[in-house]
């Protein structure tokens, strides 16, 4: 599928070329050298339980077939990034909004916006976990209840980035990802445990008052021990932003 500015709103996999299935073959295997013994190990799993490789283009039938099984969740195609009210609305339905094109060669190491690779290689897998999609389906459900409210909304997407994008996670006193703006991001993966970045434990109202920028290089993160701590920060959430 060619890079234009006129994007698919649905995944037609025989249009996919030659070097649509190199770009995703190169990007697969260097994203996973570089995430090698840093990414969480759930994301792994995750990969296994979606049959996702290098030698192949995700096929989002197969994939929706596979994720109802195991969590009830499916992929929704989208053209671009999905406005808040849409995004959130399929979430709270258990509907993770993703693109289906893929940047062309000559953008393989930068690109914008978000392709596929970022959608599907880095949010998909752990759409089959079901601790991490229970969070995931409540997030989209307190956005809806506060979606004409912006500073109630900007609050929760900070949440949303700073776990969902960004996030950390501990074990046995090691940090590892499982925020996909990092796993898709060769610059964020060498950036988030070195010394040049702060790793913060993760707080509901410290998150919730900490703005972002999407242009750069994070430089602080927060870190979760467990998928269940996102399950019950969910209160405190409501709580926050006064549900």
């Amino acid at each position: 599928m060619k890079n234009t500015s006129i994007r698919p709103t649905k995944q037609i996999y025989r249009n996919y070329t030659e070097e649509d299935f190199k770009v995703w073959n190169i990007l697969f295997k260097k994203q996973l050298k570089n995430l090698k013994g840093i990414v969480a190990d759930e994301f792994i799993v995750a990969l296994n339980d979606l049959n996702f490789s290098s030698e192949k283009i995700p096929n989002f039938n197969e994939i929706n077939n596979t994720l109802k099984n195991i969590t009830g969740w499916t992929i929704k195609t989208v053209p671009n990034i999905s406005p808040p009210d849409e995004f959130f609305s399929n979430l709270s339905q258990k509907k993770f909004t993703t693109t289906c094109w893929l940047r062309s060669m000559s953008q393989i190491d930068y690109l914008e916006e978000p392709d596929m690779f970022h959608d599907v290689f880095a949010h998909v897998p752990l759409l089959s976990n079901k601790e991490y999609t229970s969070f995931f389906k409540e997030i989209g459900q307190i956005a809806m209840s506060v979606i004409e409210d912006p500073i109630k909304l900007k609050k929760l997407q900070r949440i949303y980035w700073f776990t969902i994008e960004f996030g950390l996670i501990r074990k046995y006193k090691k940090f590892k990802i499982y925020g996909a703006g990092i796993i898709s991001s060769k610059e964020e993966s060498k950036n988030v445990l070195s010394n040049k970045s702060k790793k913060k434990k993760f707080n509901v109202n410290s998150v919730m008052n900490h703005s972002f920028r999407i242009d750069v290089v994070q430089d602080t993160y927060y870190y979760i021990d467990s998928f269940k701590e996102l399950i019950s920060s969910l209160d405190k959430i409501r709580e926050n932003i006064h549900l």
